[in-house]
């Protein structure tokens, strides 16, 4: 898959949740995860993450909206049920993106919609389960950037594998600003019959 995304919650209550959805950020190669004004203590997540993802994958607490902080680049994509959110099947998932998802009796809080780059929704009658909700954001990623073989028109799976790919020719765009970064001059062409 290419880019990279990480998930997290604001003021998620139950740690069951929360090690649910770290799990399964692990098992979708998540690069970090991170948490906003948690209440419980988030060492109890373990008894539900049997992946040890608190071992593989770098968490980040912050106390406050204002003090999260991502790497350059990352949009900040909230996950929401708000009248003027993309639905998940329409967005377009940026290449760096991190995902954050609200508490289980609440939404997220204005301060942290007012930072998003982004918010989706996924079209549901209701609520489901914040570590769900996760999953479903991170699957509909992972089928949008990452590099699967055609359904096919009939039911079932594709009758034919995916092609290795093929890396093209090189291209130069600009030759003459790539030799100036080399420090290469250009060519100097003389031409010997002209006049003096």
């Amino acid at each position: 898959m290419r880019g990279y995304f990480a998930m997290g919650v604001e003021r998620i209550s139950k740690p069951g949740n929360v090690g649910n959805l770290v799990r399964s950020a692990h098992a979708f190669g998540a690069s970090f995860f991170f948490a906003i004004d948690p209440e419980p203590d988030l060492r109890e997540m373990r008894f539900v993450d049997t992946s040890g993802a608190a071992v593989h994958l770098p968490f980040y607490v912050h106390d406050r909206v204002a003090d999260l902080t991502l790497p350059k680049d990352c949009a900040l994509v909230g996950v929401e049920l708000t009248e003027d959110a993309v639905e998940l099947p329409s967005f377009r998932h940026p290449l760096r993106a991190a995902y954050v998802l609200g508490p289980e009796r609440g939404s997220l809080s204005p301060a942290l919609l007012e930072r998003c780059d982004h918010v989706v929704k996924i079209p549901m009658k209701f609520c489901i389960n914040v570590g769900v909700a996760g999953a479903l954001v991170m699957y509909d990623r992972m089928i949008s950037l990452g590099r699967f073989a055609e359904r096919p028109v009939r039911a079932g799976g594709p009758v034919e594998t995916l092609a290795d790919h093929k890396h093209g020719k090189q291209r130069m765009r600009n030759p003459d600003r790539r030799r100036r970064l080399a420090g290469i001059q250009k060519p100097v062409v003389i031409d010997l019959d002209a006049d003096e």
